[in-house]
């Protein structure tokens, strides 16, 4: 298992260097763009944070009362 998960990060770290376009984050750098796409994925991200958190506390709610 430790090695099938190392694989993974490994081959998503490749990914993740191959699909840098450096063109393409100056023009929507250039443009503005960026900002958007930024404040999207941390958007994202708080809904996320937000939604899990309160599972967590509706969890403990529910261990507590058995």
């Amino acid at each position: 298992m430790k090695k099938l998960t190392s694989l993974i990060l490994m081959l998503l770290c490749f990914v993740a260097v191959q699909a840098q376009d450096v063109e393409m984050a100056d023009k929507m750098r250039s443009e503005g763009k960026i900002y958007v796409v930024i404040g999207t994925i941390v958007i994202v991200f708080a809904g996320l944070a937000v939604y899990l958190f309160t599972i967590d506390r509706r969890l403990k709610k529910i261990e507590k009362e058995n």
